[in-house]
């Protein structure tokens, strides 16, 4: 509850369930040894899993040209990924951070203008709601 109205918070729910779950991702990441690395070591583990779906989708074709060509192009995809990531792998980690502070900012601009719209009069709101992202 909120003291200073006497209501239930309403973010309270989804507080609570954002912690829930980070705790359960942070719970499985430490079972299977997995700890969380940086935005470089994020992106090639995509870059792995991706190529390892792309692998195992195309062994069922059994067609060796069409094989060949994709170990082609994910190799290709490797060899431009890996120094990337080594020359710059602060990079990643600043545009991850500004990625999350997007996100934070929508967040709270929707949340802003979500409770603008519920509370007050339905008679006095006008048809176009100005959201302000600042």
């Amino acid at each position: 509850m909120s003291e200073a109205t006497d209501r239930p918070d309403a973010d309270a729910w989804a507080k609570a369930s954002a912690e829930d779950i980070a705790a359960e991702h942070a719970r499985r990441r430490a079972r299977a040894g997995q700890e969380p690395g940086s935005a470089g070591d994020e992106l090639r583990r995509l870059a792995e899993a991706v190529s390892e779906a792309v692998t195992d989708r195309l062994a069922t074709l059994r067609n060796p040209a069409v094989q060949l060509a994709a170990q082609g192009v994910i190799s290709q995809v490797r060899s431009v990924v890996e120094p990337i990531v080594e020359r710059n792998p602060d990079v990643f980690d600043h545009l991850s951070a500004a990625g999350s502070e997007l996100l934070a900012a929508y967040r709270s601009a929707v949340t802003r203008a979500e409770s603008r719209w519920t509370a007050g009069d339905e008679g006095k709101r006008s048809t176009a709601e100005h959201i302000d992202l600042d």
